[in-house]
C-alpha cells in the first residue's frame, strides 16, 4: 500500500490540493485556542498546516514519505511548523493527550482495519476532546470523484454511531456536495461528517 501512495504522491503537485478541505474549515472553528491536535494519514499536510497557522499545535502522520516531503515543503511554504512523522496507523503511538483528532478522508483502511483505528482514533482524544472525521458515504461510487473504489470502505452515519457511540455526538450527516480539492478529489461526491466530543466522564 505505501508503495501505491508513494507513487500517486510522486506526480507533480498536490494530488488533493494546498487547501485544507471544506470541512475542516467550516468545522475549524469549535477548537479551542492553541489546541493539541492530531492529524491521522494526512498525506501531504494540506489540513495540518491549515491547522497550525490557526495557531494550533499540530502532530501529523502518513505512512508515505513521499507525502510526508511534501507536507514540510508546503509547512514552510505558509511560515509554519507542524510536527511531522512517518507512520502507518498500525505503528502510531495513540497516546491519549490531544484535544482534538481529525481524520479526513482516511479510507484507505478495510474494515477489519478500520474498526481497530477507530478504536485508536477514539482513545487519542482527551476527555472534553473533540474528534473529526470526514470521509465518503458507498453511493459515491456512483459519482466516481475520488476515494477508494470498494464500497466496505465506506462510511454510513449508522457505522460512525456504533463506533462513537460513548461520544457526544454534535454533528452526523451525510449529504451530496461539489469538491474541488485537487485531481484526487474532484466533482459532485457522497459525502459524511461526523463531529464528536469525548465525555469528560471516562464512563460516559
Amino acid at each position: 500500500m505505501q508503495d501505491r501512495w508513494d507513487k500517486r504522491y510522486s506526480a507533480p503537485g498536490y494530488l488533493f490540493g494546498k487547501a485544507p478541505a471544506q470541512f475542516l474549515k467550516r468545522e475549524a472553528a469549535r477548537l479551542p485556542r492553541s489546541s493539541d491536535v492530531l492529524c491521522v494519514a494526512d498525506g501531504e499536510g494540506r489540513n495540518s498546516a491549515y491547522l497550525a497557522s490557526l495557531g494550533h499545535r499540530v502532530t501529523a502522520f502518513d505512512a508515505s514519505p513521499v507525502a510526508i516531503e511534501k507536507a514540510r515543503t508546503l509547512a514552510a511554504e505558509l511560515g509554519v511548523t507542524p510536527q511531522f512523522h512517518v507512520a502507518g496507523v498500525e505503528a502510531w503511538d495513540w497516546q491519549p493527550t490531544h484535544d482534538a483528532v481529525i481524520a479526513i478522508f482516511v479510507q484507505f483502511a478495510p474494515p477489519d482495519l478500520r474498526d481497530r483505528m477507530f478504536g485508536w482514533m477514539a482513545g487519542a482524544v482527551a476527555p472534553g476532546g473533540l474528534l473529526l472525521l470526514h470521509g465518503y458515504v458507498p453511493r459515491q461510487l456512483e459519482y466516481k470523484t475520488g476515494g477508494p473504489k470498494d464500497a466496505a470502505n465506506m462510511y454510513t452515519t449508522e457505522m460512525l454511531a456504533r463506533a462513537f457511540e460513548g461520544f457526544d455526538i454534535l454533528r452526523l450527516e451525510e449529504y451530496d456536495a461539489e469538491v474541488d480539492e485537487g485531481p484526487g478529489h474532484s466533482g459532485r461526491s457522497a459525502l459524511i461528517d461526523l463531529v464528536a466530543r469525548k465525555p469528560l466522564d471516562p464512563t460516559g
